[in-house]
């Protein structure tokens, strides 16, 4: 017999379905490429087939979109197969010609989100439209820029604006074409719990072989949707062919999936959480209180070099903090990533404290 003690079934812990789900091939390339993608996603309950029309390129000479002619395709299949279509704008006129042609749904790219005179222009032509709008964020991490280009869109007095996230560029390297960066859209949706949030693990990625984890830890951190990238033959695919799934593909990754839910009405659970909640804010406090004691030694020892007329940074003493600091991440089972980074963090506290 089932208790208030006892965790429900595990047939009550996942919601169905991410709240919105958008996918589509990156380019609209030829009209039966949009007419086979759309006859697929329309059995998979998508709430937008996606394509892009205007595709911004860093480099001249690589396909830059379709044009126009896109519009029309996209406006054939959504009335042939009854799916709501959506694509990029990055100018006044794309704004005008994709409203021309019925299209459900606007984005406004990465590229663009970086300019605000760009996205001041597209705000200025949907004065009045009543049409959902998706904010990416912009290519460079800069949590300012992002909101900058939502609250233009808000000022126009559009009632539905979405956030995606599709990574950042960074310096570094790393295995996933864009840096996910999860503490940016995080902020964003503490900022602004109003603004839906999305993922799009195709621009995060770069693969398709990631697209599963990447999808997945965004449903674990309460996304409220995806949006991916699907075409019928992706090897073809005029752009972006390593991020595409095929349609195929797409629901076997919808299949392998856990949408998490936001609550549960469970009253263990509920007991439960508060209780370890209360268990962090009281380890918060101590923690704090120790990082206080750790800034204030810094603080004196600041004094002292500075009294001897030593350097601030002693690169030797450095090395040793950071080799015991890694010491201790294995012995403890932290992530050692983790250690080092938080510990760079206090080391330049601790030089600016004693630069004062």
């Amino acid at each position: 017999m089932q208790t208030d003690s006892q965790p429900k079934d595990l047939q009550n812990k996942y919601t169905s379905r991410p709240g919105i789900l958008i996918a589509g091939p990156c380019s609209a390339e030829t009209e039966l490429q949009i007419l086979n993608v759309a006859e697929a996603l329309s059995k998979t309950g998508v709430d937008y087939m996606r394509a892009g029309i205007w595709k911004p390129r860093t480099s001249p000479g690589h396909f830059e979109g379709i044009g126009t002619q896109g519009l029309k395709w996209l406006q054939t299949a959504s009335k042939q197969y009854g799916i709501k279509v959506a694509t990029e704008v990055a100018t006044a006129k794309h704004v005008e010609e994709a409203l021309e042609h019925g299209i459900d749904m606007l984005w406004v790219g990465a590229r663009t989100t970086v300019n605000p005179f760009a996205v001041q222009e597209i705000a200025d032509a949907l004065q009045g439209v009543k049409i959902p709008v998706m904010v990416k964020n912009p290519v460079n991490p800069d949590l300012s820029l992002w909101m900058g280009a939502i609250k233009r869109l808000m000022n126009a007095g559009l009632s539905t604006i979405i956030a995606c996230h599709r990574g950042f560029n960074v310096y570094q390297k790393t295995l996933l074409r864009n840096a996910p960066l999860w503490e940016i859209p995080i902020e964003l949706k503490r900022l602004m719990p109003e603004i839906p949030l999305i993922c799009d693990p195709s621009h995060i990625c770069g693969n398709r072989e990631s697209l599963l984890k990447i999808a997945q830890k965004s449903m674990d951190l309460g996304y409220e949707g995806l949006i991916l990238e699907v075409h019928p033959n992706p090897d073809k695919a005029w752009s972006d062919a390593a991020q595409q799934v095929t349609p195929e593909g797409f629901m076997q990754l919808l299949s392998q999936l856990r949408y998490k839910k936001q609550s549960s009405d469970d009253r263990f659970y509920n007991s439960r959480i508060q209780f370890l909640r209360e268990e962090i804010d009281e380890i918060d406090g101590r923690l704090m209180e120790l990082i206080a004691a750790r800034l204030e030694s810094a603080r004196k020892i600041g004094q002292l070099k500075n009294q001897n007329g030593v350097a601030f940074y002693q690169h030797d003493r450095w090395t040793e903090v950071l080799s015991h600091c890694k010491q201790l991440a294995e012995q403890l089972h932290i992530n050692e990533n983790f250690a080092v980074e938080l510990f760079n963090l206090l080391h330049l506290t601790a030089l600016d404290i004693q630069g004062e």
